[in-house]
């Protein structure tokens, strides 16, 4: 059943000339599926760049549109339609004109795990891979950053020249590893290191070996001389890792780190958007038109 499930994807990605996009947090069977795998940096990079005619993003919402975006031109279908990202709901556009008004004249990072329309409403957008860099590429002292507050705490301690005004927002997911946690594991596999997301809070991410993006993570644990790991980001990137080093070991730091919203997407989901072209997103032209100078500028800087 799902042979002739993945047979009947690849003949409909053929038909619709379509092309399919998966974040690293998406099931096994998505991953596998995919013609890109990877963070929201590079998968906003190929969204940008792919020559087909559709996109069937395997992700949330924010991702999605980012896609759509990045490539007004082609139809962005989303599997499961109420697969959303918590944390790009906890600020909005009217939240971001008030901070604004506060601080006149200070650049707005915004990263890129939020809503079009906070997009719209920023100077440049940034991923987890490179937001010291777009922090760090601006000419002002003062920056606004939204919405995760845990990433912003993160780029303030590698650029202690910038000040940092912070929203609070958090990834529901990596607030919930506790410094207890990095403790227990250390104990429980000694001389393993430990790898962390900087959306995790600051009294984590100072206990670790290595900070990093999704796609960072995978790269150091591939190309570290280390044998066993201690992952501290969303379980999916485990698919990777055990997959390009079977040599070596990887742990979970927190049961918890499971995104219920990237796991809402299975093979059905993406054979049903595109047998039936369902699910498109669409953008409103002028908050696109806006947003997509805000994501141009972060492609330029990362």
């Amino acid at each position: 059943m799902v042979n002739d499930l993945k047979v009947e994807i690849q003949r409909l990605k053929k038909q619709r000339n379509a092309v399919i996009l998966a974040h690293n947090y998406q099931l096994d069977e998505v991953q596998q599926m995919a013609d890109y795998v990877g963070d929201s940096f590079y998968l906003s990079k190929m969204a940008a760049n792919t020559d087909q005619d559709m996109i069937v993003f395997c992700g949330v919402r924010f991702m999605a549109e980012t896609a759509k975006i990045l490539s007004p031109q082609k139809v962005v279908l989303l599997p499961e339609s109420d697969a959303g990202c918590p944390m790009a709901e906890m600020v909005t556009a009217e939240d971001l004109r008030t901070l604004k008004a506060e601080h006149p004249g200070v650049p707005v990072v915004c990263y890129v795990n939020s809503t079009a329309e906070v997009k719209a409403e920023s100077d440049v957008c940034c991923t987890s891979a490179n937001a010291i860099q777009v922090v760090a590429a601006l000419p002002e002292d003062k920056v606004i950053f939204v919405p995760d507050e845990n990433l912003g705490h993160y780029i303030a301690t590698q650029l202690p020249a910038k000040k940092l005004i912070l929203w609070k927002g958090h990834c529901a997911t990596h607030v919930k590893v506790q410094p207890e946690n990095v403790k227990m594991a250390r104990a429980a596999y000694p001389g393993a290191e430990v790898l962390i997301h900087p959306e995790c809070i600051p009294e984590v991410v100072a206990m670790a070996d290595f900070v990093g993006s999704t796609s960072a993570i995978i790269h150091y644990a591939e190309q570290s001389s280390a044998k066993t790991f201690i992952v501290g980001t969303e379980m999916g990137v485990l698919v990777k890792l055990k997959e390009s080093r079977p040599d070596k070991q990887f742990f979970l730091l927190h049961p918890g780190l499971i995104c219920s919203n990237m796991k809402k997407v299975r093979l059905q989901s993406v054979y049903e958007a595109l047998i039936h072209k369902q699910h498109e997103i669409i953008v409103e032209e002028q908050v696109a038109s806006q947003a997509k100078q805000a994501l141009r500028r972060m492609l330029e800087v990362g």
